[in-house]
């Protein structure tokens, strides 16, 4: 492994995440279509983000759909009850926890808004620092990134981290990156990471940052 990161590709990181973008857009890539669904609400960003874990975003987007069409607020989701709930987000990952879950957190926000500060949100059950910094950056334009799978596999195969946990990858990426970035980098990472940058077979024949990436790990 070669030592110091790939200084060329966080060079040019801007260029790198606007091509992200294009190709993905291109390739019609679900997390766009998602944002798209969900800007016009800090809570359904947050129940989103929420039911997204393990699951499909496809998936996710029309669970969500069909959640907002029966209940769009707090108080209104808990008075589906929990078994009503459990229906509504069938098909999406460990649905019944995850109901237990958004129930839980419509009851703590029932006499406010989604708060808009890490600690605020992790104080919410089900809501860890991943998903967190997705909805500070997605309902609130803060300069935050939410470590997942795509973020941690393309910034290690660039090379521009050297990182095992999402924890120590949020610290480099935060401390590497320009802050003028980092609001849309998890959603182009994702975006890249659908479509393009797979997990098992990346596309890198026709992939626009081919050039400057390291391609660590890929066989």
């Amino acid at each position: 492994m070669r030592s110091g990161g790939n200084k060329a590709a966080l060079g040019k990181i801007g260029w790198i995440i606007r091509q992200m973008h294009n190709e993905a857009s291109k390739r019609d890539a679900a997390v766009y279509r998602a944002e798209e669904a969900t800007r016009d609400s800090p809570f359904k960003i947050l129940v989103f983000t929420m039911l997204s874990p393990r699951t499909k975003d496809e998936t996710t987007l029309k669970v969500v759909e069909r959640l907002f069409r029966r209940a769009k607020t707090p108080s209104r989701v808990i008075a589906l009850g929990a078994k009503k709930l459990e229906r509504l987000l069938y098909g999406v990952g460990f649905y019944r926890v995850k109901a237990r879950n958004l129930i839980r957190v419509c009851r703590m926000l029932r006499d406010g808004g989604v708060p808009d500060t890490l600690a605020g949100l992790l104080e919410l059950p089900g809501v860890g620092r991943k998903t967190a910094n997705i909805v500070l950056a997605r309902a609130f334009g803060k300069s935050a990134i939410g470590v997942d799978v795509h973020v941690q596999r393309i910034s290690n195969r660039l090379g521009i981290v050297m990182t095992k946990k999402p924890e120590e990858t949020e610290r480099v990426l935060m401390e590497k990156i320009p802050k003028r970035y980092l609001r849309t980098l998890n959603r182009d990472f994702v975006a890249f990471g659908q479509t393009v940058c797979l997990p098992r077979k990346p596309m890198c024949g026709p992939c626009p940052i081919r050039e400057l990436c390291w391609r660590v790990g890929v066989k």
